[in-house]
This record gives structure tokens, sequence and C-alpha cells, in this order.
């Protein structure tokens, strides 16, 4: 049997590139090498009774088109909003931002009456700079080294949107491609632990600190997300993240696409410059007219395939691609609610996201440490209690918390990542998190805890990047993964990416496998 398209990858990009190829009439299939669809968007039992959004935990970058054009809802896809971002202090205090933009600045004024003023001035110039980022999100990117007037036409387009701005909007964009967060975020606030809290969705899959140029970018990557047409809105998936997964498999299936689990590839087809299909784990070869591979560079081009079947300055460009994993993940299953000094006892606060960024300083040294080739002893972390507003991913009575940890870089200066390794990491995640609220320890029953080599393992993602690959300005928009291959086709004819590794970049947002289906069906494949 021939397809007339194979996805390598059954992650949410991949699934929603077959979802749309499917959609118009192609016959598709999809391998997934795990049990289980998602990729890093992924929803397992880890303990009798206790689901985790193993590695992906929030929802927010999810292109609302996508939503409504595969009809999520009704396969299943339920979004719940986060309720704000709670930063515990070492003093006793807290910064506590929530949804409910007037109590957001009565308690900013608690810390400063001029950062108050500033919030609502931030907010909007950022909405301004996400309306004019948001476009980009689905356009092909031009190729600069190329004549073809349809690019030359998008540029012209960004040109005109550009110049159409306010002077002050246009000098907040050049700064956003150019300064550290730390250093956007002064122009506007003084309060430190507003600073390094906002700063921190710069350094997400970066191996890169709040002060490094080329974060502030990062945090608007993040702050465009949405739900429901609302900016900077972050939300849990009824189920976990893997829930999204699913519904997008559903859809897909619904239109007709195969998928299958337990499948790995091994190897990449090609005769004469051309794509002809797969070869499986078990040997068997399935022969399609186009492959597309959801998976990073690393793996589609220098593992599954002969570097004699592609240009050599192709390959070169795929070698200089840095993923440089920087984040780990500890899961833990709880026998009741983390208990806050900073705000003692159960509420809304712990429905929210939960921030250990408590200064900027505190932020830098945590990336001092990754520098020089070790974890961070005192780490940022992201933490989210899901079972609060999810009852279903936990058993009665009982807890799960997921935490995103920065930094954990992927190369170790003294050894590497065995269980030794493995176990001190999450040591000290336990550690930083009591410093805040001292019953944790007493309250875990069960942790999982997940190094960038863990991740590269399980997940299929190399060095443990996250994002498969950093989104550093360097590797983004017509750059992503290597100058002149950014428009989803690769060297291979019928050879098309569709992962987090191209344009527009990271997150749960489905952009990526969108785009290249359409590619694909523009070219008539």
């Amino acid at each position: 049997m021939k397809y007339d398209a194979i996805v390598i990858g059954g992650g949410h990009n991949g699934l929603t590139c077959a979802a749309y190829l499917a959609r118009a009439g192609r016959k598709v299939l999809v391998l997934e090498r795990r049990h289980v669809l998602g990729g890093a968007a992924v929803t397992e039992e880890v303990f009798p009774g206790f689901k985790f959004s193993v590695c992906s935990y929030v929802v927010s970058l999810l292109r609302p088109e996508i939503i409504r054009e595969l009809d999520l809802p009704r396969h299943g896809m339920e979004l719940l909003p986060l309720d704000g971002t709670l930063t515990p202090m070492p003093n006793g205090d807290h910064l506590w931002r929530m949804n409910d933009h007037d109590k957001t600045r009565r308690e900013i004024a608690r810390h400063s009456r001029v950062d108050a003023e500033a919030y609502d001035e931030y907010g909007k110039a950022m909405v301004e700079m996400g309306r004019f980022a948001k476009p980009i999100m689905s356009m092909l990117p031009p190729d600069p080294t190329s004549l073809d007037p349809r690019g030359l036409i998008e540029l012209l387009g960004m040109g005109m949107r550009f110049r159409g701005m306010r002077s002050h909007d246009r000098v907040n964009q050049v700064q956003l491609l150019t300064m550290s967060a730390v250093d956007f975020l002064d122009q506007w606030f003084e309060t430190d632990v507003l600073k390094a809290t906002m700063s921190a969705s710069g350094i997400i899959g970066t191996f890169l600190g709040v002060r490094s140029p080329g974060t502030a970018y990062v945090l608007l990557h993040h702050y465009m997300g949405e739900i429901d047409g609302a900016f900077r809105s972050w939300g849990l998936s009824r189920g976990g993240t893997g829930a999204v997964s699913n519904a997008i498999a559903a859809a897909a299936r619904e239109f007709g696409a195969e998928i299958r689990t337990e499948a790995p590839v091994t190897r990449i087809l090609s005769k004469n410059g051309r794509a002809t299909g797969v070869v499986l784990g078990n040997g068997d070869e399935l022969d399609a007219n186009v492959v597309v591979s959801s998976v990073d560079p690393n793996l589609t081009f220098l593992k599954f395939m002969d570097e004699g079947d592609l240009p050599a300055d192709f390959v070169e460009g795929v070698r200089r691609y840095k993923y440089r994993g920087s984040s780990g993940k500890v899961n833990l299953a709880l026998d009741g609610l983390p208990n806050f000094t900073c705000m003692p006892g159960p509420g809304p606060h712990l429905r929210g996201a939960i921030s250990i960024s408590p200064s900027i300083d505190y932020m830098e040294q945590a990336y001092d440490d990754a520098k020089y080739g070790r974890f961070s002893r005192r780490p940022y972390i992201d933490m989210v209690i899901p079972s609060l507003t999810d009852p279903s991913v936990a058993p009665p009575g009982k807890h799960v918390m997921s935490c995103f940890v920065q930094y954990a870089p992927y190369h170790l200066r003294d050894g590497v990542w065995d269980d030794q390794q493995r176990d001190a990491f999450g040591d000290a995640v336990i550690d930083t998190i009591a410093e805040y609220a001292p019953n944790i320890k007493d309250i875990i029953l069960h942790r999982q805890v997940l190094t960038p080599l863990d991740i590269e393992r399980d997940f299929g993602l190399t060095e443990g990047n996250i994002f498969q690959g950093e989104l550093t300005l360097e590797q983004l928009f017509f750059l992503r993964p290597v100058p002149g291959w950014a428009q989803y086709s690769t060297p291979v004819e019928r050879l098309y990416m569709c992962g987090s590794a191209t344009h527009p970049g990271g997150g749960i947002m489905g952009a990526p496998g969108r785009n290249a289906a359409t590619q694909i069906l523009k070219a008539g494949r």
C-alpha cells in the first residue's frame, strides 16, 4: 500500500499536519515510536491513580484557527484558565498577580505605586507587539537568498505593517529583538520580584540567563499565548496536555488518517534525491508520495538518513543548529497540598502558577551554575497543581504537582546524568520548594525526576531541548532550522519538516504542523 503522506512522530505538530492533510483528502499515516501519542504534550499515569502532563504542562500558544478548523472541543479538548501567578519571597512576603486586573494592580501597588501605573502601559505595549508578531506565526518565512517575488512581497508587507505602528511601538519591537528580558523590563518597572518573575518567560527553552541579550524576544513569544482570544492567558488542559494531542488525533482520524503507535521509524528512504518512504524498526518498508518529519533535524537528517544523500553545506547547517537543553522536570504525587509560608493554607493562590523567582540576582545565579556545567542548586521553578482544577488527574484527597525547572544543562562538567545525579537534582528542587513550603517533604508520595538526558531518551528531543532547538535570534524565522531551508521543505524532494524546529518554534501551538501542511498542499503533493 502506498500512502500520500507518512508523518514521522505523533506529537501534537505531527498530528496537526496529518489532520490538515487528511482533511484535504490525502491518505495519511502517522507513525509514533512510543505507546502513547503526544510527544512532549502527553499525559501518562506514572504512578497508580496519578496522571501527569509529564513534559509540557500548560497551554496557551495553541492557535485559535487550529482549535476552530479541527473543532477540537468537540473531540474532547477543554482548557481551564490558570488563575494568575504567585511568587513567594524569602522574607515571607509575596507577589500574587491574578487574572483579575484590578486586584493585580492593587497587589503590585502594595510593592510599588509607580509599577502599578506602569503595568497598564506595559500590557498595552505588549499587546501591540503581539498583534504585530502574531500574523508572522502563520506566514511562510521568506527566503532572503531567493529572488522569489512572493517572499519579497511578504517582507514588504511586514515592512508596511511595521511602518504603520506608532513610533514608540516600533522602538519597543526593535528592543524586543535585541535586549535582555531584564533590560527591557527595567524600562518599565522598579520592583525586583516583579521583574524577576516576568523575566522568567524570557529564558524558557534557552541556555541563557535573564540578563542575556535576546531573551526579551522569548518573553514576547510566550506573551503571545491566548485562550479564547485573551492575550497572556495560560491554562491547563482537562485530562492533561495529552488530551490536546488526543483531540487533534481524533480529528485526524475522523478525516481518515491512520495512526500507529509503537511504530518507530529507523530510516527515511530516498531515491534519486526524492523521498520515497520509511523503514520501521521491525524492518517493514512503507511507501509514500511525501514524507513529513515532526522530529528534530538531528534525528531527521543525521540519524534517519545518510549524509551522502544531502548537500554538504546543509549537513553542516544541521550540525551547527543549537539544542543546548537546559530544563528539567519534577512531577510529584502528593498526599495533600503544599503550605506556603507567605500565604498559609489552601486557597485560590494555589490554583495558578507558583513561581520560585524571588529576585533577578536569584535568577541569574541559577544560570551561573549552569554556565559552569552544574545544575542549579537553587533553581528557578514554575509549579502548577492541576488536580485543584481537574480532580480527574489524582485520587480523591490527593494531588499532583508539576515542577518545570531551570537550569539543568545537558552537558555536565563533572560526570554524566546518571541515577545519582538525577536524585541530587531532584533533591535540590525539593529543598528549594521547602524553603517556601516547609511541609512539602512530608506530603510527597512519589516523585518523577526528568533530566535533559531522560527527555532525550524518552521523548526523542535532542539534548532534551523542549523546543527542538533554542529560540535564539540566529535560529528564528527564515533561519530556523537552517538558512535557506525555513519553508518546511528540505533538500530532499518530497521530504518536509513540521516540528518545533521549524518556524515559528516551540510550545503547544500547532502552527508548524498547520503551516507545513499548507505548503505541502500548495505544492500539489
